[in-house]
């Protein structure tokens, strides 16, 4: 595929077949999104890629802390502003409704609706798992550059064939991730990539979340 088709035909996978990736698949996808776009080449990101017996225990890591606290809040940064605003909110709301429409729970369905979103702790069956995070000096500036460098493993990994779904669920468990994977203070976490061959029988993986056009975004000035 080219570029353009990568980039057009890339989904967030939320339904994941067991099939491994070998470690030699994940070093080469690595080695070609090191070379993303990084102001001043100060290359900030740090990558935690888990997979087999550390994947698993993990989940059990995570589940164990929902389970002791399923309310708490871990996460250091806001993914959402608390009062998200329009025509975003309506954005965000329109793309959990044609989610779980995919799925076929309905809005009252709360249970099966939490279930669901618990899937994230689980990499939603992919058998790979990245974590993502910066010096805590860095700022906004180079949270941009690792915002680059995650989508340039996304664009690899599809033009490989392998599917992925960048995780920002994670966030809520920063804490439980962070103390698992042996961060120092210094380092914060952002968030999860999982990582693997999508399942294309799902009915979720059928989601294509829709796109405003260019006139809606873009200024272009000529005088």
């Amino acid at each position: 595929m080219s570029i353009a088709e990568t980039i057009k035909s890339r989904i967030s996978t939320r339904a994941f077949l067991d099939t491994p990736v070998n470690e030699h698949e994940l070093r080469e996808i690595l080695d070609v999104a090191r070379w993303s776009p990084s102001g001043g080449n100060l290359q900030p990101w740090r990558v935690h890629v888990v997979s087999g017996d550390a994947r698993a225990r993990l989940i059990e890591t995570v589940k164990k802390a929902i389970a002791e606290n399923p309310f708490a809040d871990e996460s250091e940064i806001a993914i959402y502003p608390p009062k998200l605003g329009e025509p975003w909110r309506t954005r965000r709301y329109e793309l959990g409704e044609a989610m779980y429409q995919k799925l076929e729970i309905p809005r009252e369905d709360k249970p099966a609706r939490i279930a669901h979103l618990l899937r994230n702790y689980e990499f939603f069956g992919a058998p790979v798992g990245l974590f993502f995070s910066l010096d805590r000096q860095f700022d906004k500036g180079q949270w941009a550059h690792l915002g680059m460098f995650m989508q340039s493993i996304a664009l690899v990994a599809a033009e490989r064939g392998l599917s992925s779904c960048m995780q920002e669920a994670w966030t809520a468990r920063a804490k439980s991730v962070s103390a698992f994977l042996g961060l120092a203070a210094e380092e914060q976490l952002y968030c999860g990539m999982a990582l693997g061959y999508g399942d294309t029988t799902e009915k979720v993986n059928q989601l294509r979340s829709s796109r405003v056009t260019v006139d809606e975004f873009a200024t272009f000035m000529t005088e």
